[in-house]
C-alpha cells in the first residue's frame, strides 16, 4: 500500500535520543528519592509526554514532583543533546527517498516543540522538518497513547487517518497510532517486537523502511 502521509515519531526514530534522555531521567528521579533504573525508565516512560512521569510517580508514591521538575529535566536533556545527539542511522536517506517520491511526511512527538527543535538543529534534521510539519503533544490535550496527536497531525496535513502510516519505537506510540486508525510499523532498534503489539510489521534498521513503504 502506498500511503499519502508518513508520520514519524521523533525520539528514537529520527534522533537517537532515547538512551541519553532515559539515562538522565532515571538519574534525576533517583536523585529526588524515587529510585529508577535506566531499564525502568525505558519501560515506563519511553515515548510518553512528561506528564506521564508526574502521573506515575504520584500514583505510586503519593508524592508530587517538584514544581521545577520539567524545567530542570529539560535543561539537562538539552545540554546533553547539544553535546552528543546524533540522527538515527539511515534516517536522512529515508527522508531523501520520500522527498524524491513526492510523499509528504511530518513528525508527531510526545516531546515539546523546544525539545524537537534543539535535537533537530544539532543533528541537521531541521533542514528536513520546517515548522509546518512539526507536531508536539503540546498541541493537543492528551499525549500518547491517546490518538489525539496523530489525528491532529493528519488533520493539519490534510490527509485522512486511514491513508497515514506511523513509524514508532514505543509501546505508547503504537497504541496511539492504532487508536487513530492508522497503520503503524515498529522500529525495533531499541524495543523488542513484543513491546510493540499492534504494529503492522517490524524493522530493526532504518534502511529497511523504504522497502516497507514501497519506495
Amino acid at each position: 500500500m502506498r500511503y499519502d502521509l508518513v508520520i514519524f515519531d521523533n525520539d528514537g526514530v529520527l534522533v537517537d535520543s532515547e538512551p541519553l534522555s532515559n539515562r538522565l531521567l532515571a538519574g534525576y528521579l533517583t536523585e529526588l528519592g524515587h529510585p529508577t533504573t535506566y531499564e525502568d525508565s525505558l519501560r515506563d516512560y519511553m515515548g510518553a509526554a512528561i506528564h506521564r512521569v508526574h502521573d506515575l510517580v504520584l500514583e505510586r508514591t503519593g508524592q508530587r514532583l517538584p514544581e521545577d521538575f520539567d524545567a530542570t529535566f529539560h535543561a539537562r536533556v538539552f545540554a546533553g543533546f547539544r553535546e552528543e545527539l546524533e540522527p538515527v542511522e539511515g534516517v536522512v536517506d529515508v527522508l531523501k527517498r520520500l522527498a524524491a517520491a513526492g510523499i509528504p511526511y511530518c513528525v508527531a512527538s510526545s516531546g515539546s516543540h523546544e525539545r524537537i527543535r534543539v535535537g533537530h538543529r544539532k543533528t541537521g534534521l531541521d533542514a528536513w522538518f520546517p515548522e509546518e510539519v512539526v507536531f508536539s503533544a503540546e498541541d493537543v490535550g492528551k499525549g500518547k497513547p491517546a490518538p489525539d496527536l496523530f489525528l491532529h497531525a493528519a488533520e493539519r496535513m490534510g490527509v485522512a487517518p486511514g491513508r497515514c502510516v506511523v513509524v514508532e519505537d514505543s509501546r505508547l506510540g503504537v497504541q496511539a497510532a492504532v487508536a487513530a486508525g492508522m497503520d503503524v510499523y515498529g522500529f525495533t532498534a531499541m524495543t523488542a517486537e513484543d513491546r510493540l503489539a499492534g504494529a503492522r510489521g517490524f524493522f530493526p534498521r532504518m534502511d529497511e523502511l523504504p522497502g516497507i513503504l514501497g519506495l
